[in-house]
């Protein structure tokens, strides 16, 4: 088994746990973070480097979080 086919496995998995409204959240963060990435490969493809670092991580109120990222850019001289 590849570690993709396994991968989409445990998502669907988890995804059977949770609520509708938790469903809908994370395909929302998903598409997000398709978004995010092709605009990472426009930047690069701009000629510059994006390291995305934790600036913080937010706290739910029940035990749940998530890490709130910036992006580090580096120019390069032309």
């Amino acid at each position: 088994m590849n570690v993709q086919t396994r991968v989409k496995e445990r998502a669907e998995e988890q995804s059977t746990a949770m609520s509708a409204e938790q469903q809908s959240a994370i395909r929302v963060l998903a598409n997000e973070l398709h978004r995010l990435n092709h605009a990472v490969m426009r930047a690069v493809d701009a000629g510059v480097s994006v390291e995305l670092v934790r600036s913080a991580r937010h706290h739910g109120g029940e035990g749940n979080w998530g890490d709130l990222m910036i992006p580090v850019i580096v120019t390069q001289p032309r």
